[in-house]
């Protein structure tokens, strides 16, 4: 008799940290450390990690390849049992983990395992990594990731195997352009962006406060960068925003305020791609084609691709992958 497929592997807490390849690594760590507001816990030849203000040992994974392109998304569970279970699952599912469960070689250890998602992105969930103690919020400065926006060539697919296979919820969708997913109370830890091709359209960090939000701003003015797009507050999540591009041209976002979600009570909604629910504030404008073709990206088949698989790609302007998260 045909089984159904099982539930969701596992109940993911948080978003724990992303890792990202650049080839300019020694300006990125600089800028995510001296400009940005990170902390360095660990490096090592060509691989820097970085906290921020939480316990979570590190928020953001820096390593140096030759193209830029997302190494990895990280989510937290519970227990090393729920590993276990999550391997179990995946096999029942037919998709094998490439690392574990087992033991994570990595700064921060923990008990984890690490598979792909069907666009070749490499996705962890892991227990028991070390903690660090948390660090003052008093300044402006990020307190972790807060989600990560992804370009997608099936925006339906993407989202029925992040819900069905890691158990997230679709919070909000705006249009048939982009969805935004939870895993916990914060209104999205993951967005879908329908684009030309899989890329990293950005990842958010998020500050205290709309102060700290404010204050980190103006730090970064101090050094010379001002938003390329923002500051401004989007519809969809309720959150301010201003986004910055990295020395690697990938794009960075600081954030704050971002809707709280009670499981019971919300009701997902689809948003109208207008200016005034994109920016509420009406402050931001509309972004450039160049912070556009900066969230496009371009084509990325994952860490595991093979080398013929790793082209460049073209970097163009692209209207419909304007981002709203």
């Amino acid at each position: 008799m045909h089984q159904p497929p099982p539930g969701p592997i596992a109940r993911l807490r948080s978003l724990r940290y992303v890792e990202l390849h650049t080839p300019a690594f020694t300006e990125a760590a600089d800028f995510y450390e001296d400009v940005w507001g990170l902390e360095t816990v660990e490096s090592d030849t060509g691989a820097r990690w970085l906290r921020g203000t939480s316990d979570e040992h590190h928020v953001l994974h820096l390593t140096e390849r030759d193209r830029v392109g997302l190494g990895r998304i990280a989510f937290a569970v519970a227990t090393p049992a729920e590993v276990d279970q999550a391997a179990r699952r995946l096999e029942a599912r037919s998709l094998v983990p490439v690392t574990g469960p087992g033991p994570l070689d990595q700064a921060g250890g923990g008990y984890g395992l690490r598979f792909t998602d069907p666009e070749g992105r490499l996705i962890e969930i892991s227990a028991q990594v070390e903690a660090v103690v948390p660090r003052g919020r008093d300044g402006a400065v990020p307190v972790g990731v807060t989600h990560a926006v992804l370009n997608t060539t099936d925006i339906d697919a993407a989202v029925a195997f992040y819900c069905d296979v890691l158990g997230l919820r679709v919070s909000d969708w705006s249009e048939h352009q982009m969805a935004f997913l939870r895993c916990n109370s914060d209104h999205h830890c993951i967005a879908f962006n329908q684009a030309e091709w899989t890329s990293l359209n950005h990842v958010a960090y998020e500050m205290t406060s709309v102060d700290h939000f404010m204050r980190g701003l103006g730090r970064l003015r101090h050094h010379g960068i001002t938003p390329q797009w923002g500051p401004g507050r989007h519809g969809p999540g309720n959150n301010t925003f201003s986004y910055f591009t990295d020395p690697s041209g990938l794009v960075c976002e600081y954030t704050s305020e971002v809707a709280q979600i009670v499981e019971d009570a919300w009701i997902a909604r689809v948003w109208r791609r207008v200016p005034e629910l994109s920016d509420l504030w009406g402050t931001a404008g509309a972004p450039s084609k160049e912070i556009r073709c900066s969230m496009a990206g371009s084509p990325d088949p994952g860490p595991l691709a093979s080398p013929d698989a790793q082209g460049s790609g073209p970097l163009l302007p692209v209207d419909a992958q304007e981002a709203t998260a």
